[in-house]
């Protein structure tokens, strides 16, 4: 039986060689000499860390990551890591797939659905929907949500690229939520970003109170960094803001 213990971070190291990948260039983008926090690498004038909180969830949540997407300070896949504290992170790579990963995916106790749009004819066969999620659950096993995090051409290649990805159900999000993302420019108003898609699929199956934590959190990260490209402040807190202070002093 595998340990529930989400794994730590990724190292900084080639896993088809083993070797320690060469340093990382200076950041030197937009934003590179901002002060930051160290916990929540927000910009301090505008820290997330007051707003943390976390929930159960009867679903669960991985993220296989692109691994680009593990330097962008607007990801917003770990915002799901920190409100869920069950959520597992993966990196990955076209080559070597993270071993855990694989392990998990053959856990007994899990049942995966890779989360990818059903617009293609050659995986039609392995689309479901929530109503299978609700089954595998009956069944006593745990639902998981694995979400492909990167951009809509990465999150593609991700899902054409991994053998170990072509035997599990394809789970598409069906959803009228428009994105409020305003980090990143969508290419449609309809593409979700990776929190709001966590969002979602957690409504859906049931978990409300996890989906609502996570959603006012995803706000909060929203406005709090927009505010910090703006140079600006947030001095009043939010609805939001507020929602997620009391759900802290309560719990």
């Amino acid at each position: 039986m595998q340990d529930d213990t989400p794994s730590p971070d990724p190292v900084d190291q080639d896993p088809a060689t083993g070797r320690p990948r060469p340093p990382r260039r200076e950041f030197k983008a937009r934003g590179s000499f901002v002060r930051r926090c160290e916990d929540c690498n927000l910009p301090a004038l505008n820290c997330l860390c007051p707003y943390r909180v976390t929930a159960d969830s009867r679903t669960r949540v991985w993220l296989l990551t692109h691994p680009l997407e593990h330097y962008k300070p607007t990801n917003t896949g770990r915002l799901i890591r920190d409100v869920l504290p069950t959520t597992e992170v993966f990196t990955w790579y076209r080559t070597v797939p993270d071993p855990r990963l694989l392990a998990l995916l053959e856990d007994e106790r899990y049942a995966p659905f890779v989360i990818f749009p059903d617009d293609q004819e050659d995986y039609a066969h392995r689309v479901v929907g929530m109503e299978c999620v609700a089954a595998r659950q009956q069944a006593g096993r745990i639902p998981v949500f694995l979400i492909l995090d990167g951009t809509w051409r990465q999150a593609r290649r991700i899902f054409r690229k991994s053998a170990y990805l072509a035997d599990l159900p394809v789970l598409p999000l069906s959803t009228e939520r428009l994105t409020r993302y305003r980090l990143r420019k969508p290419a449609s108003a309809a593409h979700l970003c990776t929190a709001e898609v966590a969002v979602e699929l957690l409504r859906q199956a049931g978990d409300a109170q996890a989906a609502g934590l996570l959603d006012d959190y995803f706000d909060v990260f929203n406005d709090s960094y927009a505010a910090s490209r703006r140079h600006g402040k947030i001095e009043t807190p939010t609805p939001a803001m507020q929602r997620l202070l009391a759900a802290r002093a309560s719990s």
